[in-house]
């Protein structure tokens, strides 16, 4: 019987962050937000507290589910905030029978969810992928959404960019086999452009179990879902400028939304925008840097 069989560390560890999760005072939930779409995700175990804490959503980025992405916020963040934490559709449960896949679809998704939980104003905290989602609610609901909060997010992404992705990546392939590794050698690749900071040791058993236990299931839907992007689809931005204000968190070193589109992107936003650049960290600051992330973020919303 092989290692794999017997014992996952990656399932093992995974235990242990769903036990961060409760400690924080969130439990685990499932939601049917319309006939065809359910949404798993965290939220405040009732009772919720009177006077009520300001509600805010984190949306994760593509790869593993919110579990892993958000392992360093909730702790931090639950004693200042009413903290959703959704897993997006065809991500840790999430799931439906609609043939939409846009970032847009995801955004509304997540906002028939905060309806559906009986949320009516909320500050929406997104990191790449996720950050297409929180910038689309932030656009479509402005009488809801309260601040927006994108993190390492080439929101202002133009399909050249991913053509330079795969070239800085040596990847000779699509897009979306970059992001949807299946091999411990494209795990690397991938992880080489997401860390600032490599691991001096990565067994490859290890590797292969981040594979099978965060990144193969609905692997032929995230597929989908990269490809049914509305952001990047041609070599020019139009972006709405956002009515919110909006903070921009960026890892200094990031190599998938290189440091320059951070900088255009806060002249597009509009006048209302704050950036902050995180030492130290590449592609995912929240992971890498989670003091001085936590921090931006607190004194953003809570100002």
């Amino acid at each position: 019987m092989g290692t794999s069989s017997c014992l996952s560390l990656v399932s093992f560890y995974g235990g242990y962050l769903r036990r961060t999760f409760t400690s924080a005072g969130l439990s685990r939930f499932a939601l049917d937000i319309d006939d065809q779409t359910t949404l798993s995700f965290w939220a405040p175990a009732p009772p919720l507290p009177i006077p009520p804490k300001p509600s805010l959503v984190l949306i994760h980025g593509f790869g593993p589910i919110s579990l892993w992405q958000w392992q360093q916020q909730v702790h931090d963040l639950s004693p200042h905030f009413s903290l959703y934490v959704p897993d997006l559709v065809f991500f840790g449960g999430s799931t439906t029978a609609s043939e939409e896949r846009s970032e847009v679809f995801q955004a509304g998704a997540v906002a028939r969810l905060m309806e559906k939980v009986g949320v009516d104003r909320y500050s929406v905290l997104g990191t790449s992928y996720g950050g297409f989602v929180a910038y689309n609610m932030g656009r479509m609901w402005p009488e809801r959404v309260e601040k927006v909060v994108i993190a390492s997010s080439g929101v202002n992404m133009r399909r050249r960019d991913n053509e330079e992705l795969l070239k800085r990546a040596g990847h000779g392939g699509r897009i979306e086999d970059l992001m949807l590794p299946t091999t411990a050698s494209q795990l690397k690749k991938l992880s080489a452009l997401a860390m600032f900071r490599q691991p001096y040791v990565m067994p490859e058993f290890l590797l292969t179990d981040f594979l099978r236990s965060l990144y193969s299931e609905n692997r032929e839907e995230k597929k989908e879902l990269l490809l049914g992007l509305t952001i990047g689809k041609n070599d020019s931005v139009q972006l709405s400028p956002l009515q919110q204000d909006v903070l921009i968190v960026w890892g200094e070193h990031d190599k998938i939304f290189l440091l320059e589109k951070a900088f255009e992107l806060k002249q597009l936003l509009g006048s209302k925008v704050q950036l902050e650049v995180i030492k130290n960290s590449a592609h995912v600051p929240q992971i890498e840097n989670p003091k001085r992330f936590n921090d931006v973020v607190k004194k953003f919303l809570l100002s």
